[in-house]
């Protein structure tokens, strides 16, 4: 555990006091127990004057206006623009980590823009953005400040969406997703070996997150799964994934299988070859998966939404580039009539791939 040191501390719930006088953090399965002025595994919560604190509430490590499509979401809101941003610091130790500089930061300068939730609702609602994303580092461990931003979102119709790894306990877990209104559940793995060793987490928890948005929320939720050469691509593991999210999940919910790229700690494992994604995308269609995707590299097929009845494109997408729309207004095929699982408006959007960074004062 690190020595904390405080800035912006702000009330934290989810915790008990142990009989050592330790404080024993609840908000995820790491239970981190820390002595006055100790840091948690995430760096952002901590034990100060005898009770758990979040260190970096109103603090972000910058705002960005994104495409939805980038975090990635392609049954919400599609085309529209999402005012995204993270603090620092993360609840798994993820060796290829892509956000390291944020997600495993130690140093507050990262934490360079402050803002506060009404700031926040405000900005995005000025940008023209549909929703707010908490992405860039896992939102489960700045839980107070995710969701007072949520609220004040919520106030003006501002959606809320979650980019995270789902590694959260329960009681904190049902009360942050009644405030999301989307999220993106980062499926690292389908083997246990791989999480411990890896993430320094566990795949069960994950699962959990997904069983629950899916049977217990009405919060819109697609896969992502970042395949790594040689540690997750298998036939065999792809199979049971994607054969396990149309048993438990149905075949509505998207994935989304990503290229990796050497970083952080797993510099000498190569990029994920295009042909891996291909693949894994064929093998969720052949289980049933009616919307699966390739991302992190060009493919307009692997990132086009298709209808699963009459096989037509229904909308068509190059990088971040809607190039077609075939759904009516209720979000069904224009050609044959089925429905496409999400959240769609009469129209879509028009942002495109642009990156627009953000200051609010």
């Amino acid at each position: 555990m690190e020595v904390a040191v405080i800035l912006d501390s702000h009330p934290g719930r989810f915790w008990h006091k142990l009989s050592d006088d330790r404080l024993q953090c609840d908000l995820c399965p790491r239970f981190c127990r820390l002595r006055d002025g100790q840091r948690g595994h995430c760096f952002v919560r901590a034990n100060e004057d005898d009770m758990i604190v979040l260190t970096t509430y109103g603090r972000s490590s910058g705002f960005c206006v994104d495409p939805i499509e980038k975090k990635p979401l392609n049954h919400f809101l599609p085309g529209t623009p999402v005012l995204s941003f993270g603090t620092a610091g993360c609840n798994l130790a993820c060796k290829f980590c892509q956000n390291w500089d944020i997600s495993k930061s130690r140093e507050f300068d990262t934490l360079a823009d402050q803002a506060s939730p009404e700031a926040i609702a405000r900005a995005a609602k000025k940008a023209e953005c549909r929703s707010v994303a908490f992405t860039y580092n896992d939102p489960v461990i700045f839980h107070e400040y995710a969701v007072d931003v949520a609220q004040a979102c919520r106030e003006v119709g501002i959606k809320t969406v979650a980019v995270t790894a789902g590694y959260v306990c329960p009681e904190p877990r049902n009360e942050f997703y009644r405030h999301m209104d989307a999220a993106n559940i980062d499926l690292k793995a389908f083997t246990d070996e791989f999480y411990n060793k890896v993430t320094l987490s566990d795949l069960a928890t994950v699962l959990e997150t997904l069983l629950y948005l899916k049977h217990e929320t009405d919060v819109w939720f697609e896969i992502t799964n970042l395949l790594i050469p040689g540690l997750n691509d298998s036939d065999a593991e792809l199979n049971e994934m994607t054969s396990w999210v149309v048993k438990e999940l149905g075949t509505d919910v998207p994935m989304h299988f990503t290229a990796f790229h050497p970083d952080y700690k797993m510099m000498d494992i190569s990029p994920t070859s295009p042909l891996t994604l291909t693949r894994a995308r064929e093998i969720a269609g052949g289980n049933g998966v009616r919307y699966a995707y390739t991302g992190n590299v060009h493919d307009e097929t692997g990132g086009s939404t298709y209808c699963h009845e009459c096989e037509g494109r229904l909308i068509g997408r190059d990088w971040y580039e809607l190039t077609s729309w075939k759904l009516d207004e209720g979000g069904a095929c224009t050609r044959c009539g089925t429905f496409c699982a999400g959240v769609f408006e009469a129209t879509p959007g028009t942002w495109g791939a642009k990156r627009a960074p953000l200051r609010i004062a």
